[in-house]
Formats: C-alpha cells, structure tokens, sequence
C-alpha cells in the first residue's frame, strides 16, 4: 500500500528545520528567536543538523552574536557549524573575530579557506586574500570555482599581474579554465593588470563565453583605444546586456566619439531586451553636453521624465552639465531649485560656473552654492575651482579662507587647485599658508599636493623650498613630480642640474611625457647646451616614441637662436612637419633682435603677421631691431604703422608684493603714492652703482635721444622701480622678489647685479621666460637669457 507524502511522519528536528527555513526567506527575526525557544524548550538543542540550521538563520539575519552564543553551547560541532560562524563572522566585514576562529578549526576545508579569502576581497584588504590563498594552495586544500573568482578579484584589484599569471597556471595544471567563471575572472584580471594581449589569449580559447566575457573585451578594448576592435566584437554578440550597450556608450564619450556614442544610445532605446541605466544616460547627456547638442539633450532629458527616472547622483548632474555647457544655464538652475539638487559633483558644478562666465555672471552660480543644503568638500571644491579656471583667483582664495573657518577639511583637489592659484599669482606667503593647512590636515605628503607645492615654490621664486619637497617625497614621485621639478630647474637657470635629474628618472624607470621633454629642452635652452638639446629632441622620437608638438618645436627653434645660430633656426622651422605657428616665428624673432639681424627679422615679422595681423609684439621686436641697428627711420615707419592700424604695445609693468599687497609700476611710474620717495631712492641707488662701475646700456633705449635723457628712462624701468619701493619697505637682509610681465632688459640686468651687491641682498626677478636670482654681483642665468 502507497502512503502519501502528506501521510509521512515528519521528526521535530525537520519541522523546525523547516519553520527556521521559511523564517529566513522572509527574514523574520522575531519568529526565528520563537522557534529557538522552542527547540531548547523540547530538549532539540543537542542535535547537531538543527544547531546548524539556527546558526544558520542567526549569522544571515545579521544576529551573528547569537549565532556564536548558540555554537559556544553545541556539545559536538561538525565542519559545518565551524564554517557558519566563519562565514558570518568574514561576510559581516568582522575579520578579526573570522580569523580566531579559523585558528581555533581543528581541520578547515576548501569552504573555510575560501570565507576568509571572500572576507578579506570583500573588505578591500586584497594583498591579504591573496596571501591566504597561497597558505591554502601550501596545505594541499583543493580550491573551488569560487575561490578563484575571489583570489583573481584581489589580484585584478592590486594589479598584481605577477600573482595572476601564477592562479593562471595553477588553474590550468588543474584542468580548472574550462569553468566559464573562472576563465571570465582571468580574463577580468588580465584587463585590468593591463596585458591586454594575454587577455585576448584566454577570451580566444574559451569554449563558453557568456555576456561577461564579451563585456571584458569590449570594455578592454575600449580602454585601449581600440575603438573600431570594440565595435566588431560588440556586433559579433547574440546576447546584450545593459552592460554591453555601456561599454560602448561611455567608451565612445570617453574617447570624444560623441556622435557614436549617441547613435549606439539611440539602437538601444529600439532594443527590447534592454533598457538604459544611470551609468548609460549619464554617459549619453555627456556626448550631448560635448556637442553642445541642447536639442538632443532635451529629448532624452523627456525620455528620463517619462520614464520617471531617478536624477539624483550621476543623472542629475549630468543633465545640469549638458544644460549648462549647451546654453541652457537657466533650465539648469530651474532643475536644482525644482529638484533641489543638493550634491553637485565637480564636473556639474564646473559646467554650471562655466555656462554663468559664459553669460558675463558668475554671482548665480555663488547663489546657488550658497542655498545648498550640504555644502561638503565636493561642493566648496567646485565653486573655487570655478572662480580659479575663469581667473577669479582673489574671489577663490576668499572662499578657501571662509573653508578653513567654516567649512569641511579640504582635500588634495581643493589644496592643489589652491596652490596653483599661488602659483598664478606668484604669491610666497600665501602658497606657505596653504602649505601649513595642507600639513596640518595630513595632505601635504599626498602626490598631487607634493606636485602643487613644487610648482608653487618653484614660481614664487623659492627653489630651494621646491628642492625641499621633492626630495621629501622620494619614495612616490611620479612622472609629473621628477617634471615639475625638472622645470623647475630650468626656469630658475639650473640647466645642468635639471638634466642631472632627468637622467636620474630615466635611471629609475620613471618615463617621461611631452611636458618632461619641454622642461629638458628648456633647460639646454637656458645654459645654451646645443648639441645635448639636439640629443634630447632624437631620444624624445627614437626612444619613448613621443612626436613633438609645437612647444618642442618652440624650444628647438629657441635654442638655435640664443646660441646665434638663427640660419639654423630658420631652416628648422622651414622644415618642420607642421604649419609654422605664432610662438615658432615670435622666437625666432625676438633672437634676431639679440643678435641684431635685420634681414631674418623682417622675413619672421612678416610670416608672425601673416598669421596674427594684430599681434602688437612683431611690430615692436621689427621695431627694436631697427633700432638696435640705428636704422631710426625704419623703426620710426613701423610705429607709425602701429598707430595708423590700431595696434597697441604690449605695456611692461612689474610688480612686488608687501605684506598680501600688490604693487604695481609701470614706465616711469609717477601714481604710486610713494612716488617721491621712490624715485629718491632710486636716484642714489643710480649713483652709487654707477660709482662702483655700472656702466648704462644706452642702447637698451630704442630711440634716437639724448643721452642724458636715455639714463633718465633706464633709471626709471618699472623693476628698477619696484626694487626701489621693496628695499624702501622691507627689513635689510630679506629677499626681493619682483615680478615682471615682459623679459628684463639688459640694461635692468646690468643694474640689478649692481644694486644686489651694494644693498648686500638677493634680488629674484621672473620675467616671461625665466627666473633671475642676483646675489653678490652676479646673476644665476650666467649673463645667458
């Protein structure tokens, strides 16, 4: 006779086995703690199989204190339960108390290995997860699927494509590849440990590749560059996910496809068995806001509204980033206040800023700051790095003052852009001060601020303290550290030693960029090192592969004409691969006008206006040539030139700052309030230097005058000036740094060699092109500029 199911007698044990079961589905606490009273009340609390069970339930309900209580009271304990409490102690992120109990298991197997390789990949201690599974490779304990996808993670993680390569091999020696998991997380961690070739390797010899394993290729591929590769074998999938259409979304954007990127978006919203993300409109409203497509991106910003889509986090500040950048900056602005939008990344914030400028108003974007809800570093971030990008510097150093006081802790992005600010601005004491709160809020040793401060120290002037930081992040330099510092070096006159330090990155490993081999060309530029300059432009091609652009070609052209070689430097540009541009002839012009040739001159003045009919210098360089040649008339006819056409000079001034002022002097200044005294001092300061043999470069004067009256204008240079009003209103001793916006004249270059040795101080000019430091009589560009 057949008994039904519903006839079979079932034990207390699997009856509450079952109740806890369902407790769990539902995740239902309070019944589950019922049936634990229950089990002890029926005397069940000493069989293995239901202890399990309500462990079990406890350690996935998140009571894992419970859980441990219920395994302290169990009289026989099988793997099993050892592996509950394990596991609940690593998945819950409570790694100490997972590894005590690993220790205290009489014999782990695979699955105890395997938790705490989860725990510790999970929790971002990556290195840790990986050493793990070697102890358990060490121990004989055999692996499962998942603990490889695990231990690959972490070494895709930490980029460890050595480690890698050995899971590989041990996957393969035990015939494990063909687990399409396995094979997908190899593939994973190859893409990212960034060998792409091998990657390729493994996704050709799978047998089984799912959507994952074509996402990785894509993906891998589009990181690459590989644009038209990602395409093929996008189009050689039978099924697509979301992440499919993502990975050519976003790689397109990326790589400035906007146009692909939106005709991919388009196929997607006819595909029936996807539907877009946030990651997808996102990356799709950026294409939009790179074309300035305001039509386009009104049209999916309708399909995002129909679809009641969530435009908090990435959505939403892509949608004010493609307002604000296509000319809808007041749809923007409606969208936060309508949606009271109060997380602005950078990028959005940024664009917002920028769409204001655009319209000649920044004040509403400091509005809409300022009615922010939560302004966290993000936000105050935004709004100053938008004052500094549209040249609102001293608006910027306000607010990063009201952030100190008022506001979160900046961060490495916050101080570095402040720094830079510093840096424009040329000011010593206030990058020292931000230096200080980057010190004190434990970012100063960061790369990106280390890299700030040496550019900062290096254009304030003070190359030492430059020195200083670099050499106190000898352990993390990267490539733009050793550049910074490079550049440094050779803005400051120190050519020689720049070029000691690049060869020293080259020892290290460190390859060099387009910007190293500008800051190595121009320190050959400024020591005049010809031939070692023409070495290095044929390493930059030969061996990193780097094609010059027009700043390399600049150089070239800047180095040739210094040294006097100028047929050489027009040969150069004549040859070059691309159209000669204004920089190319203005340097090469303004080299005919140290070394006085009028023929070349006029040749690079005529090509320079060609292509900037309205550039004021190459009128005044052909001009000053003439001049320094005494071919008065012919300077004469080039001014008058000048005026009929509407073409103003480019006006030097300089300027020092005492005490967080500014002041700035022009020719023959006569509106600062100091005035009398300043020409006071300077006229003894003329005296004196002139007694101890400074003798007037009348030539420096590009007029046909007298000489007496020659004197009188070189005295009154606008750094002659600005010396004199420094030494009137610092302490004897200190350091002058004059900052000055066109080259220094020979003449000013003379005399400050003088004046530094007769008032016993170091006088640092920065003009256009470089860092003078006079001391004692002598000038640290060696009379080479």
């Amino acid at each position: 006779m057949e008994t039904s199911s519903s006839q079979i007698l079932t034990s207390p044990s699997d009856l509450y086995t079952s109740f806890l079961q369902r407790s769990l589905k539902f995740k239902d606490p309070f019944t589950g703690k019922s049936i634990h009273a229950r089990i002890i009340k029926a005397g069940l609390h000493l069989g293995v199989f239901l202890m399990n069970n309500l462990m079990n339930f406890y350690a996935k309900t998140g009571f894992i204190s419970d859980a441990h209580r219920v395994f302290d009271e169990m009289p026989v304990k099988s793997v099993f339960s050892w592996n509950i409490i394990l596991s609940g102690y690593a998945k819950g992120g409570r790694l100490e108390e997972a590894h005590r109990v690993f220790e205290e298991m009489p014999e782990p197997d695979s699955v105890s290995w395997t938790a705490m390789i989860v725990g510790y990949n999970q929790m971002g201690q990556f290195e840790n997860a990986i050493g793990m599974f070697r102890e358990m490779v060490s121990d004989n304990v055999p692996p499962t699927q998942f603990t490889l996808t695990n231990v690959l993670a972490s070494c895709a993680a930490v980029e460890g494509l050595g480690i890698g390569r050995k899971v590989h091999s041990f996957v393969v020696k035990h015939g494990l590849s063909s687990y399409i998991s396995v094979a997908n997380s190899l593939l994973n961690m190859y893409a990212k440990s960034g060998d792409p070739v091998t990657a390729k390797i493994v996704f050709d010899r799978m047998k089984l590749k799912n959507t994952s394993s074509w996402n990785t290729m894509i993906s891998l591929h589009m990181q690459s560059g590989l644009v038209d590769l990602a395409q093929v074998q996008f189009e050689q999938m039978i099924e697509r996910d979301v992440v499919s259409w993502n990975a050519m979304i976003s790689g397109y954007n990326q790589h400035g496809f906007d146009r692909e990127a939106l005709d991919i978006f388009s196929k997607l919203l006819t595909d029936s068995s996807s539907k877009p993300d946030k990651f997808t409109l996102a990356s799709a409203l950026s294409a939009c806001a790179n074309l300035e497509n305001l039509k386009l991106g009104k049209q999916i910003h309708a399909h995002i509204i129909r679809t009641e889509f969530d435009t908090s986090g990435a959505v939403g500040n892509a949608l004010i980033s493609m307002y604000s950048k296509s000319g809808g900056v007041e749809i923007a602005r409606k969208i936060i206040e309508q949606s009271m939008i109060s997380n602005l990344d950078v990028i959005a914030f940024t664009a917002l800023l920028d769409g204001y400028v655009k319209l000649g108003d920044i004040n509403p974007a400091r509005r809409i700051f300022d009615s922010l809800r939560v302004r966290d570093v993000v936000a105050w971030t935004a709004m100053i790095v938008g004052y500094v990008q549209n040249g609102f510097n001293q608006d910027a150093m306000e607010l990063f003052r009201s952030m100190i006081k008022e506001g979160p802790k900046p961060n490495n992005y916050t101080l570095a852009t402040m720094l830079s600010v510093s840096s424009s601005l040329a000011s010593l004491d206030h990058g020292r001060q931000i230096h200080a709160s980057a010190t004190r809020s434990g970012n100063a040793s960061s790369v990106s601020v280390s890299n700030a401060l040496i550019t900062m120290y290096a254009k304030s002037g003070s190359i030492n303290d430059a020195r200083w930081v670099f050499n106190l992040i000898h352990w993390k330099r990267d490539t733009i550290t050793w550049t910074s510092m490079i550049i440094a070096l050779a803005q400051h006159g120190h050519g020689e030693e720049a070029l000691t330090l690049f060869e020293r990155m080259l020892e290290n490993s460190i390859k060099p960029d387009h910007i190293t081999y500008v800051g190595v060309l121009s320190a050959c530029t400024h020591v005049g090192l010809v031939e070692q300059g023409r070495s290095y432009y044929n390493l930059m091609q030969n061996a990193h592969k780097i094609i010059p652009t027009p700043s390399h070609y600049a150089c070239m052209i800047d180095l040739f004409g210094r040294a006097g070689l100028l047929q050489e430097a027009h040969a150069f540009i004549e040859t070059m691969p691309i159209e000669p541009d204004v920089i190319a002839w203005g340097s090469l012009l303004a080299s005919c006008k140290v070394h006085k040739n009028v023929e070349l001159a006029e040749v690079a003045a005529e090509r320079l206006l060609l292509i900037e009919p309205e550039n004021s210098g190459a009128y005044s360089a052909l001009a000053n040539v003439y001049s320094a040649c005494g071919q008065w008339e012919n300077a004469a006819k080039i001014r008058k030139s000048m005026k009929d056409k509407g073409v103003k000079k480019d006006q030097g001034f300089s300027w020092v700052q005492i005490k967080n002022k500014v002041h700035i002097f022009g020719v023959d200044d006569g509106l600062h309030p100091q005035r009398d005294a300043i020409y006071e001092m300077m006229a003894k300061i003329w005296k004196e230097i002139k007694k101890m043999g400074f003798v007037p470069d009348t030539e420096s004067v590009l007029h046909d005058l007298e000489e007496e009256l020659k004197e009188q204008i070189l005295s009154h240079h606008s750094e002659k000036l600005a010396i004199a009003f420094g030494l009137i209103c610092t302490p004897e001793n200190t350091t002058l740094r004059i900052m000055k916006n066109l080259r220094v004249c020979n003449d000013c270059h003379s005399a400050i060699k003088f004046i530094s040795k007769l008032v016993g101080r170091e006088i640092i000019v920065r003009d256009a092109t470089r860092f003078h430091h006079f001391k004692n009589g002598l000038c640290s560009c060696r009379d080479y500029w």
